[in-house]
């Protein structure tokens, strides 16, 4: 039986789309592998957000020559599509394939006619399902590759979706994590046009699910129509990630983004008066071109006025084919460390005082598995996204709980079981 490895880089998307690559391997007889055992096909499904991602998606190319230099090597993915060439040029690589013949890859492989996509069935190794309903983005961002990768924003059928999420519910899935490159943007190109509110009515109709998340969704993208919807649902998280990149609006002009740091908080208020105890994440850009101590203060100042969960904090670096890539004034790289130091600083007490808000109160809890880092306890998220940790002697994996939040703790937020009865709450 012929052996294949998967490394994956990059967003949920790519997690998306190496499952359903995993799944036509499956399908037609191939082992899947791990760890240091050697495999006969790899494929590397690369990134190219920033300079790291590159970096690293080239590290597993040349290290699945290395574990097997007589291996077959395909890659995909962002980077590939991007660097086709330089890609093609590594050492082993026999395959490189764009983002749209992604599912194609164990047929071109056999040298067959193409199958039609199947999407996924399940999601190595995940408790929450991820399920793709967009891809491609409109939007350039002066510092962005992704559209370059991606293409036009095009969104899947609704009656697709709700196959795909019945399939992903048999198979014991409980939250559902809708996803995309432009979440945002679903049922634009669709006539009639539709939207994310569209899919979500249609998935809290299917019985099994119990939670639907939303991935990361553009401040623009947040409609009064999702909002009221997150109000009054009891299936769709009160969860949104939601970027900032920066809190200046000079900065941002430059970055290309629809909004201003006002609109931005404008929204935020609009959500936490309309939805109870939503949650918000974000993403910050540090040292961008042009930015100044004024500008990065702006953007700790908006931070702390929004107080987010969670803050995913990265520095800026050139992509090539980008506007950002010429822009000239970018600060210098142990200033922007420092800058990141300081802003996590920040992320870190916004998380704990979120968090704190919660202490006390009864919450379900989806338990995700063991927790890695702490021995003895399970891990699992509440529906605003807080990460809780449980020490039970009980198999408590992908079973829906209601918990007592007790204690903030650098790993998570120490609960107690009140009872394993979904129908209780």
């Amino acid at each position: 039986m012929k052996k294949v490895k998967f490394y994956t880089l990059g967003c949920k998307v790519n997690q998306y789309e190496t499952q359903e690559i995993r799944e036509r391997f499956l399908e037609a007889g191939f082992l899947e592998v791990k760890g240091k055992e050697g495999a006969d096909v790899y494929v590397v499904n690369t990134c190219t957000v920033t300079a790291k991602a590159d970096k690293d998606s080239l590290y597993f190319i040349h290290r699945s020559y290395h574990e097997n230099p007589k291996a077959k090597i395909i890659v995909t993915g962002c980077l590939s599509e991007l660097e086709r060439k330089k890609i093609k040029a590594q050492p082993g690589v026999s395959l490189v394939v764009s983002n749209r013949d992604k599912t194609q890859i164990v047929f071109k492989l056999r040298g067959k006619r193409k199958k039609p996509e199947q999407g996924i069935s399940f999601l190595e190794g995940h408790t929450r399902a991820f399920l793709k309903i967009q891809d491609g983005c409109d939007n350039f961002c002066s510092y962005c590759r992704v559209p370059l990768a991606r293409g036009k924003s095009r969104s899947k059928p609704i009656d697709e979706i709700i196959i795909e999420a019945e399939r992903l519910v048999r198979n014991g899935f409980k939250e559902i994590v809708l996803t995309g490159i432009c979440l945002g943007s679903y049922g634009g190109d669709h006539k009639p046009r539709k939207d994310l509110g569209d899919v979500i009515e249609k998935l809290e109709k299917i019985e099994g699910i119990l939670r639907i998340r939303l991935s990361s969704i553009e401040a623009g993208d947040v409609s009064d129509r999702l909002i009221a919807k997150m109000a009054s649902s009891t299936k769709l998280c009160p969860h949104l990630h939601i970027p900032i990149q920066s809190g200046d609006d000079e900065i941002l002009k430059k970055m290309r983004r629809k909004y201003s740091r006002w609109d931005y908080l404008d929204l935020v208020k609009k959500i936490r008066k309309k939805v109870r105890q939503v949650a918000i994440t974000t993403d910050v850009l540090v040292g961008f071109p042009g930015e100044e101590e004024k500008n990065f203060f702006n953007t700790m100042d908006l931070v702390r006025k929004i107080t987010p969960l969670r803050c995913h904090i990265f520095p800026f670096s050139p992509r090539p084919g980008t506007a950002a890539a010429n822009f000239p004034g970018i600060p210098q790289k142990s200033v922007v460390k420092e800058r990141v130091k300081r802003l996590r600083i920040i992320a870190q007490s916004c998380s704990r005082t979120f968090c704190q808000k919660s202490l006390g109160k009864k919450m379900a809890v989806l338990i995700e598995g063991r927790s890695p880092d702490n021995p003895g306890f399970w891990e699992g998220h509440t529906d605003t996204y807080i990460k809780v940790l449980i020490n039970s002697r009980k198999n408590l994996r992908n079973k829906l709980v209601l918990a007592r939040l007790k204690k903030v703790t650098p790993g998570g937020v120490l609960s107690e079981i009140l009872t394993q009865k979904p129908s209780l709450f």
